[in-house]
């Protein structure tokens, strides 16, 4: 299987993303009465994620368990405690800082694998980081938004927990169970989950810009330049640290990516569930951002690892 064809994707995919969101952001009614299927769209999202799987994914995590550590460190300590200094530093009211929190508790997005691949990283890494962060969300969202925003917000973690358990767990293990039944008689199936999650985010997306049209009038710069931030410190110290603790590159890289971009459609999906419109916004601009980040850095990235190809071939 090609690569190659979801990697195209997700380079168009903040274009898409983009247009869908000015859309909506002009023309409100057409996304608003859909704001009922963000969650199923999201369990389409985990279940194409879950055909790109298989066990063996995870068994990588035993023979790399030490990087695996560093970016689970990274992923549920850096991150939400860098949301809530961020939502204080620029003084957000209590909906948007409990968005910016749930943003930085979640684990890393979907899209990060084939980020990943482009930019020259350790892909089989970035799967396990990716698969195993998703497990471990289950619990840790719940609890770390709990721990930085529920003085502020009450949060209902066991139901988040069902929540998380229903909209991510389940449907991963039943994209792998029906990945295994397969097995290579759908070559083309990573491209094609590929397309339906960036559609499907893309549509998220939009009908959360719907939902909070007026506040994106006020807020959105400010909320903008949050998720900016946010972003950057993880991508930054991603790279940062990766690299300080083994001198490899391509770890960095990965790393990098796998922190910095983050489950925001989960985010989005939790804070329209149990929250307000408003708290979903952080999500929906770091949908969007995180992946324009993403394949700027991978286009750098893949530039900068054929240059020393070819000056190595001189």
């Amino acid at each position: 299987m090609s690569m190659l064809q979801p990697a195209r994707i997700v380079l168009v995919f903040p274009v898409w993303a983009g247009m869908l969101a000015l859309v909506a952001y002009a023309e409100p009614t057409l996304f608003t009465p859909a704001a009922g299927g963000i969650v199923p769209l999201l369990v389409v999202i985990m279940f194409g994620m879950g055909l790109t799987l298989l066990p063996a994914d995870f068994g990588r995590a035993l023979a790399r368990w030490p990087v695996v550590l560093l970016g689970l460190a990274l992923q549920f300590g850096l991150m939400p405690l860098a949301a809530w200094a961020i939502a204080s530093l620029f003084d957000l009211d209590a909906p948007l800082a409990l968005g910016m929190i749930l943003v930085g508790s979640v684990a890393g997005g979907t899209a990060s694998n084939v980020i990943c691949f482009l930019a020259g990283g350790d892909v089989a890494l970035s799967i396990t980081l990716t698969s195993v962060a998703t497990l471990v969300s289950v619990l840790a969202t719940p609890l770390l938004t709990w721990l930085y925003a529920g003085a502020q917000v009450p949060v209902p973690v066991f139901s988040m927990l069902v929540s998380i358990a229903e909209i991510v767990v389940l449907p991963v293990v039943a994209g792998m169970v029906v990945n295994r039944l397969i097995g290579d008689r759908w070559p083309t199936r990573d491209g094609w989950c590929a397309l339906g999650s960036s559609a499907a985010i893309g549509v998220v997306i939009a009908i959360i810009v719907a939902l909070n049209a007026e506040a994106i009038a006020s807020l959105g710069l400010v909320v903008l330049g949050a998720v900016v931030l946010h972003n950057g410190i993880g991508l930054v110290a991603g790279y940062t640290l990766g690299h300080v603790v083994t001198r490899d590159t391509r770890t960095a890289r990965t790393l990098a990516i796998e922190v910095g971009m983050q489950n925001s459609g989960l985010a989005v999906a939790l804070a329209q569930q149990y929250f307000s419109a408003a708290a979903a916004l952080p999500g929906a601009l770091f949908s969007v951002w995180h992946n324009v980040s993403g394949a700027l850095l991978a286009a750098i990235w893949a530039r900068t690892a054929a240059a020393h190809e070819e000056q190595a071939g001189v």
